[in-house]
């Protein structure tokens, strides 16, 4: 009997604050589809990483047709015939997509530093060929539809059977999170189609499409394996539940509006379109409220945050702040006129590692602490302390670099910088709980529900549904760019099989 061509046995990774991986085993046999699914920061992503040497594991081992890889080591993995298609394409738009497919593997197809053209899209079209697939190899991969660009990544995925003389392993991460239904489709096929030359793993959060491409299915919950079903048996709705893992909700003690919010809002948003990325989404926050957008990633709700910041550019539709219309310039329009920001990814976006927590914290208002054309040093220090007192920052003193406090007290940095000031109207919290240990969420989950009740209005994306349901005092459900459904909490809690199903 030949070997699994992947063997994940024990795998283990952990962050600060966050075991994204936790002894995790899985096996997928030789020309065979296997479905991952999961939450958000359920560990999918981190697996594929680590299966294709990108990320080194803790424990563990991965074997590829039964031999086994060095930990963290992308080259021995390609060498071993893994391929790697990301979420976020890899691709060159402004070359050909023959140069795409055979980048970096062009063997005799240069010739004194010089392509040999034909010979490369001939070899290409083989490739593409595999797919059954009509794209150009001469044509510019940038005038290509996202679908078609999809193509290329999975025929430069099968590119390398031939460079290892075997069956390629290929890893799908999320490869339809921005298609359109016809796109998606189109895509749905060509994976139907690999499994007659590789074995495939498909990560989505699209449960119809892995349960169609798909022969097993692995649920993934908290950076565990918690369930395997053959596909053709697999029950959607037991999916679903076992994806949710054990309720948390409980940890925070809830504290939603009693009665629906009423008066002018402070943020309305009408028929917001962001390209294909947002379509028609309209919504109205007001003071003190907490609405909170949930949706897997790629749903739009980043770029409705992003876009009521003023870092996305919508294609139409208007923001009305406290009953007047603005267009914003920029994210620097958008402070100007009350509107506060927490990102993601603090440490890319939301802090500087280099600053203290001092300059971090007065960055964003430096007109507060000027005197002339000199920071009054002293009024910045008494501004600075005082929050760091308010929202309990641990740090051995303000002057100390960010970058040494913990992910959750640099959290607190990043809030205080949109406080300390004059209070912001809105604030947007993209994530605000990721990368926290549960003492660090519950501590940052006060402090939101304080900013609420000072009559901030707060525009939420979570990592969990239940992070979601605690905090939220009304719910909108995005899928595709488009709102799917609204639950507002004080008529009654959603639970979060109801919210997953219009996100799914």
């Amino acid at each position: 009997m030949s070997a699994p061509a992947l063997s994940v046995e024990g795998v283990s990774k952990a962050y600060p604050g966050v075991q994204a991986l936790d002894e995790v085993s899985l096996v997928v046999r030789p020309r065979e589809v296997v479905g991952l699914v999961g939450e958000n920061g359920s560990g999918k992503s981190t697996l594929l990483k680590v299966t294709a040497g990108l990320v080194k594991q803790d424990a563990g081992v991965i074997r590829v047709h039964g031999k086994a890889l060095p930990a963290g080591n992308f080259s021995a993995a390609a060498r071993a015939g893994v391929a790697m298609v990301f979420q976020e394409q890899s691709l060159l738009l402004n070359v050909t997509v023959a140069e795409n497919i055979l980048l970096g593997c062009e063997g005799d197809c240069v010739r004194y530093g010089f392509y040999d053209w034909k010979r490369l899209a001939g070899k290409a079209r083989e490739q593409l060929d595999k797919l059954g697939s009509t794209i150009a190899p001469d044509a510019i991969v940038g005038s290509l539809s996202f679908a078609q660009r999809q193509v290329v990544e999975l025929a430069k995925a099968l590119a390398i059977e031939d460079r290892i003389g075997g069956e390629p392993l290929i890893l799908l991460d999320e490869p339809t999170s921005v298609l359109d239904a016809g796109e998606i489709d189109k895509v749905l096929v060509q994976i139907e189609r690999l499994r007659g030359r590789a074995s495939v793993v498909f990560v989505s959060h699209r449960l119809e499409e892995v349960l169609r491409v798909a022969d097993r299915v692995y649920v993934m919950t908290n950076g565990r394996c918690v369930a395997e079903r053959a596909a053709k048996d697999a029950d959607p709705a037991e999916l679903q539940h076992l994806m949710l893992g054990q309720q948390l909700t409980q940890q925070y003690q809830r504290e939603t509006l009693a009665s629906p919010p009423s008066g002018v809002a402070r943020l309305s948003v009408r028929g917001l379109h962001c390209g294909d990325r947002c379509r028609g989404v309209s919504f109205e926050l007001h003071a003190g409220e907490i609405l909170g957008l949930a949706g897997v990633e790629g749903s739009g709700r980043e770029v409705v945050c992003r876009a009521v910041y003023g870092a996305v550019a919508p294609t139409a539709g208007e923001l009305v702040l406290e009953g007047k219309t603005v267009r914003l310039a920029g994210p620097a329009d958008a402070v100007a006129r009350g509107i506060g920001y927490v990102p993601a990814e603090r440490r890319i976006e939301g802090i500087v590692p280099g600053m203290s927590v001092r300059q971090n914290m007065t960055l964003a208002h430096l007109q507060t602490v000027e005197r002339g054309w000199m920071l009054d040093l002293r009024r910045e220090l008494r501004l600075v302390s005082d929050w760091i007192g308010r929202l309990r920052v641990r740090t051995p003193s303000t002057e100390s670099l960010i970058g040494q406090l913990s992910g959750g007290n640099q959290q607190k940095v990043v809030l205080a910088k949109w406080l300390i000031a004059e209070q912001p109207r809105v604030l947007v919290l993209d994530h605000p709980l990721r990368g926290l240990d549960i003492g660090a969420k519950a501590e940052i989950f006060a402090r939101i529900r304080e900013l609420a009740r000072s009559g901030i209005g707060v525009l939420l994306v979570a990592d969990t549904l239940e992070e979601l349901i605690a905090l939220s005092d009304t719910i909108l459900v995005m899928r595709d760019g488009e709102v799917t459904a609204r639950f507002a909490a004080h008529e009654r809690t959603p639970q979060p099989i109801e919210i997953l199903e219009h996100m799914m």
